[in-house]
């Protein structure tokens, strides 16, 4: 996961010690300290117990490791979690957090839950900002300045779960990587924050349970393909043709529908992991039976479930939602043409929760 080579004897060595963020290390660069430390090789495995399944946030609260060994850690280590800054409460019940992270910068993930059907959702963000500049998305107006690591994503899980269970009385149910960036250029944080969550040496949960959303990097999907990904993958498709899809999304240009396609298939056809097409109705821009027509013909390649998204306005954007009867009479005509769709309206609009709202926003 990480490559960061440490000598414990080097570092007793020097005058002043810079710590290191001790969850950057793998499980084998942890052991290796350990036995420098002159402990024996079980210690690391209780470390990395009490960092991603305890998800501790200091040394004093690993217990069953003798006190000698904690101050040891606590001289040369560090732990780094986010930290909430503030949190709102949609009308619908949908929870938008706001969290700082250890350099100062903000992210936002949020809780999306459905209690009717024992479903609870959280949303969470991959980069500070993001760098693609759809034209509908208030994400898409921040520069990116980064990307989390791995672990600043698995807080939001755990941070999010322990409010849902606060407040719900029930944990998360599923993942979704549709907060603030694009998770494909985020790519080694995203898999080994999925890593962290699914593996049974951390909070073991279903991949079947994550999906990871993307604008459209075709050479990362293959890429995903390739290792063996066992998460559901969503395209952030938004129109079913080039010139319309290249007019509200840059990612286009280099990532066009061809391109994109290929990918999917190859995606397909390499794991048989579930699909679907993310699909925001814009009102007569992409809300017509000649763009119904065209995302047809993108869903007979492979199983694939359209979801269509009512349109939630942001600041400094023309783009106004489709009407509900258009969005009736498109999604009938997909059902019509044997095209798994499901309409999703907004949640949490009201505190600039919903799809495409994430901007920090005061």
């Amino acid at each position: 996961m990480y490559v960061i080579k440490l000598h414990f004897t080097y570092l007793c060595a020097m005058s002043e010690i810079i710590k290191t963020d001790i969850r950057k290390l793998s499980p084998d660069q942890i052991k290796e300290f350990v036995l420098s430390a002159g402990q024996p090789s079980f210690r690391a495995k209780q470390i990395s117990e009490w960092l991603w399944q305890k998800s501790a946030h200091n040394f004093e609260v690993m217990s069953n490791l003798p006190k000698d060994l904690r101050n040891i850690l606590n001289d040369h280590f560090e732990i780094l979690p986010i930290v909430l800054d503030k949190s709102q409460r949609s009308l619908d019940g949908t929870i938008k957090s706001r969290f700082i992270l250890h350099d100062g910068h903000k992210i936002e993930s949020v809780l999306i839950p459905v209690p009717v059907d024992h479903r609870f959702t959280v949303c969470v963000s991959t980069q500070v900002g993001c760098s693609l500049t759809c034209k509908f998305c208030a994400t898409g107006q921040m520069n990116r300045i980064r990307n989390l690591d791995a672990a600043e994503i698995y807080d939001q899980y755990v941070m999010v779960n322990q409010q849902c269970l606060e407040i719900y009385g029930h944990p998360i149910t599923n993942i979704v990587y549709m907060g603030m960036g694009e998770p494909l250029l985020a790519y080694s944080s995203t898999m080994d924050s999925i890593q962290l969550l699914t593996s049974p040496q951390g909070l073991n949960i279903s991949p079947k349970r994550i999906t990871v959303s993307t604008a459209g990097i075709a050479k990362m999907i293959k890429r995903m393909a390739d290792e063996d990904t066992k998460v559901n993958l969503a395209l952030s498709l938004h129109a079913a043709d080039d010139i319309k899809r290249n007019e509200i999304m840059p990612i286009n240009e280099q990532n066009n529908l061809e391109v994109l396609m290929e990918s999917l298939i190859y995606f397909y056809e390499k794991t048989g992991n579930k699909m679907s097409y993310e699909y925001i109705a814009f009102r007569d821009f992409n809300d017509s039976m000649e763009d119904a027509k065209n995302l047809i013909k993108l869903c007979k390649s492979f199983p694939v479930k359209v979801n269509i998204i009512e349109y939630n306005p942001i600041d400094g954007v023309d783009f106004v939602k489709a009407d509900a009867a258009k969005i009736d009479q498109f999604s009938m005509y997909l059902r019509k043409n044997d095209v798994m769709c499901t309409v999703r309206r907004s949640r949490g609009k009201d505190i600039d929760a919903a799809c495409g709202q994430l901007a920090n926003k005061e």
